[in-house]
């Protein structure tokens, strides 16, 4: 089988952040998308073999809040995005990398892991992912990454009170054709 070479115009790839501290009734569970990334998946015969995803940081986009105080509006999305390419030190780091190191195949659905690489820094990561083998194959997934494990610290505001929540979901979904590559 050839590789496939994916993007988001086959589909999307979402980050879900959750509020923590004594003050997080006031802060919005965010979803965001990624716009900008690519994936290769090698073959060998009808198996994955390797997996790589690039993302571009600078494509985040922010969807949606949910709760808080009041509705997340427009000029509080664009301040969420700049305080988050900062907290990803994303002029310095402007991708972030995953490379698997194993594949395991359970039925239709796969345990990828390998190395996500953050902010400079790299830790092992697992990723869960489903596959319905039909024309086209759906494939999604997800993860579950945490700030700490690349040496980000979550933004805070409200000296600490309301910070981000130290695991970020990440979530996947995408349609491939039989024939892609």
């Amino acid at each position: 089988m050839t590789p496939w070479h994916l993007g988001p115009d086959a589909g999307e790839l979402l980050l879900h952040t959750g509020v923590t501290g004594s003050a997080a009734r006031m802060g919005h569970r965010l979803t965001i998308a990624m716009r900008s990334w690519q994936a290769t998946v090698a073959w060998e015969e009808d198996r994955p073999s390797a997996v790589e995803v690039t993302v571009d940081l600078d494509s985040l986009e922010v969807l949606r809040g949910e709760g808080g105080m009041t509705p997340l509006s427009g000029a509080e999305k664009v301040l969420v995005r700049t305080n988050a390419l900062k907290t990803l030190r994303a002029k310095r780091f402007p991708q972030a990398v995953f490379r698997s190191t194993d594949i395991a195949r359970d039925d239709d659905a796969y345990r990828i892991v390998g190395d996500l690489e953050i902010a400079g820094h790299r830790a092992a990561q697992t990723v869960e992912v489903r596959v319905e083998a039909e024309d086209p194959w759906r494939v999604s997934g997800q993860a579950q990454v945490r700030h700490g494990d690349f040496g980000i610290k979550q933004y805070s505001m409200l000296m600490g009170a309301m910070k981000v929540a130290d695991e970020v979901r990440v979530t996947f979904a995408a349609t491939v054709a039989h024939d892609a590559g």
